[in-house]
């Protein structure tokens, strides 16, 4: 069954208005907006007593398996506005070795590679194209450390809409190359992503075109939300101990405790919450440094460098989200060294057979660290998340090879 099978050219949808995340103010729903008035993050609200009526358990089981079976608790009105590359429910991976080699809980990856442009990019994008599309947007632009890139291009396309992308100048050449041939025009800056961004605004004031950065629209945080309404589904609606979430931008962090609270308003989870832990790379930390500050905004942090591009990111304008997050839940903002990255993604290969990303593999040095410092205990239940395939990054070399017209020693194969 396709997803759209089973809707209505109109919609039932719940969205009652936007909020400020900073000042609470309230801006009108269906009406284009970019940051609110106060310059802050718009949060997308819902009349959840009435989606608590429509609603039931037993409704989504019947369902196909998508990010658009939760439909009631998210923006689109139309079905005609979706732009859909299947976006599938991803699956929840055990690492039942690693476990049992740490003396550890249940350890679980969340395995976003599975989405369309092999990234959790698509889940943000997939909705801010559909609200576009809903709104007539005609021309888009972002900054991306590659992955966001790809989303944003292959869903516009689709759309029909002009895509304008900026990357830093060692963005791999892989996402280089994805973005391009799916239909954007991309360029390479020599700067961070931050730097990237300032040439979006300043485009957008230039030039008009829509600027769909991390959280300077309300849409990509409503699709990074359906992780969190996934896992809990997946889970039987109980939430799991701890989850490690790779933070750069920190979108689905901050969607994710968004989608808690949604569902225990609605009634189908309780009051428990899984301690969420931001985790960083050393060489790009703003988050970790102000969660150990106890401030609550981070200031750029300079000269940023990591091989886990996707959380090199020096300031996200929605630090205090993520902060707020990370503290009411109990948990905490952790940073890992490139070293300790590299050696988490090659144990998960060796060990489990699964290919993680590098910020994949940051969430799991992450976790082996607070395991050991007894931040997280060995009975925990904890949730990683894979925010990207593997095989978009570069892999080591292999050099071994055979001359079959010489002897082969079998037996040291």
């Amino acid at each position: 069954m396709h997803y759209s099978d089973n809707l209505t050219t109109e919609r039932k949808t719940f969205v009652t208005y936007l909020e400020c995340s900073a000042t609470g103010e309230r801006h009108a729903a269906d009406e284009v907006h970019n940051l609110s008035r106060a310059g802050k993050p718009l949060l997308v609200r819902y009349d959840l007593e009435g989606i608590k009526i429509t609603l039931r358990k037993d409704e989504l089981k019947r369902r196909p398996p998508d990010l658009w079976r939760y439909r009631e608790l998210l923006p689109v009105r139309r079905k005609e506005d979706i732009v859909s590359l299947g976006e599938a429910v991803t699956p929840l991976v055990p690492l039942p070795k690693i476990a049992k080699k740490l003396g550890g809980g249940a350890l679980l990856v969340k395995d976003e590679g599975r989405l369309p442009t092999g990234s959790f990019k698509a889940r943000g994008l997939v909705m801010a194209v559909s609200m576009a599309k809903a709104f007539g947007i005609t021309h888009m632009a972002m900054p991306t450390n590659g992955n966001a890139g790809a989303a944003l291009a292959a869903y516009a396309s689709r759309a029909g809409i002009k895509t304008t992308i900026f990357c830093p100048q060692d963005t791999p050449e892989v996402n280089i190359s994805e973005i391009g041939l799916q239909g954007a025009a991309v360029y390479r800056v020599n700067g961070l992503i931050d730097d990237c961004g300032k040439i979006v605004a300043e485009g957008r004031a230039k030039v008009g075109w829509f600027d769909v950065s991390t959280l300077k629209e309300p849409y990509r945080i409503e699709g990074k939300k359906t992780m969190g309404l996934e896992l809990a589904e997946q889970l039987n609606w109980q939430m799991p101990d701890v989850i490690f979430y790779p933070t750069g931008g920190g979108t689905g962090l901050i969607g994710m405790w968004k989608a808690f609270a949604e569902l225990e308003a609605i009634g189908f989870i309780g009051s428990k919450r899984p301690r969420m832990v931001a985790v960083q790379a050393a060489g790009c930390a703003p988050m970790v440094r102000a969660y150990e500050e106890g401030v609550e905004h981070a200031p750029r942090w300079e000269n940023a460098r990591t091989i886990a591009s996707g959380i090199r990111v020096p300031q996200a304008i929605g630090d205090f989200l993520i902060l707020r997050a990370v503290r009411e839940s109990g948990g905490f903002a952790i940073a890992v060294p490139d070293d300790a990255i590299s050696a988490g993604l090659d144990e998960v290969a060796r060990e489990e057979g699964f290919l993680m990303c590098p910020e994949g593999a940051a969430t799991y040095a992450a976790y082996r660290q607070s395991l050991a410092d007894g931040r997280v205990k060995a009975s925990e239940q904890a949730v990683l998340f894979n925010c990207a395939t593997g095989l978009k990054y570069p892999l080591p070399p292999i050099q071994r090879a055979l001359d079959r017209h010489k002897p082969i020693d079998y037996a040291n194969l």
